[in-house]
């Protein structure tokens, strides 16, 4: 179910700012079977996860903006990331564990997550706190510079990196909403991505 699931959902977590048509989920599920890919989102719509509009005739679907949708698409995201081969996982868990804070969002961006990385190639890693962004960036910068692959932090509380997508001119936070890996803390991510769609952002 899971996998069925993230074929489906994996569209939205490319980029839930925006609404699809039916043929663009399936082309991009890459599935054979309408019927497969009408009964998934028509689920999905009756769970309230995803909504259904018609436009001039046609079906869009866009998702929607409910706690269970969004705990649904972050189970889709970090499935997503747990499942790439190419990223040294154990740098994702002992980051986590040295950041010791309860609340943290945390994303992979960068040349990994494009599958361009060389044996050269930092780990670019996002976390998003609630609090002090330098206290915790301190408590890792030694750990970082020393793992290997080496790690380019980036440490922005929920506010910022939410002024940052509302910011109208382009800036590192548009960047890694365009191209990331969430791998944990997938729901504070979504939930600070949707107050920005409240106010008008998209990609």
């Amino acid at each position: 179910m899971l996998k069925r699931s993230y074929r489906i959902l994996d569209v939205f977590v490319r980029n839930p700012t925006i609404t699809y048509l039916f043929g663009e989920i399936k082309e991009y599920t890459g599935s054979r079977s309408e019927s497969y890919t009408y009964n998934s989102l028509k689920s999905f719509v009756k769970e309230g996860i995803l909504v259904k509009e018609k436009r001039g005739g046609i079906a869009i679907y866009k998702i929607s903006n409910s706690p269970k949708a969004i705990s649904f698409l972050s189970m889709a995201a970090e499935f997503k990331a747990w499942n790439r081969k190419n990223i040294p996982i154990d740098s994702i868990f002992e980051t986590i564990k040295k950041a010791n804070i309860n609340f943290l969002s945390l994303l992979v961006a960068g040349s990994y997550v494009k599958g361009k990385q060389s044996e050269k190639s930092d780990l670019d890693i996002v976390l998003i706190v609630p609090g002090d962004v330098k206290k915790i960036t301190a408590r890792l910068e030694q750990f970082c510079e020393l793992n290997i692959p080496p790690i380019h932090l980036y440490v922005f509380t929920d506010a910022e990196f939410k002024q940052m997508l509302l910011d109208e001119k382009h800036n590192y936070g548009k960047e890694i909403v365009k191209d990331n890996l969430l791998f944990y803390g997938a729901e504070i991510y979504y939930k600070i991505m949707f107050e920005a769609m409240k106010n008008g952002f998209t990609y």
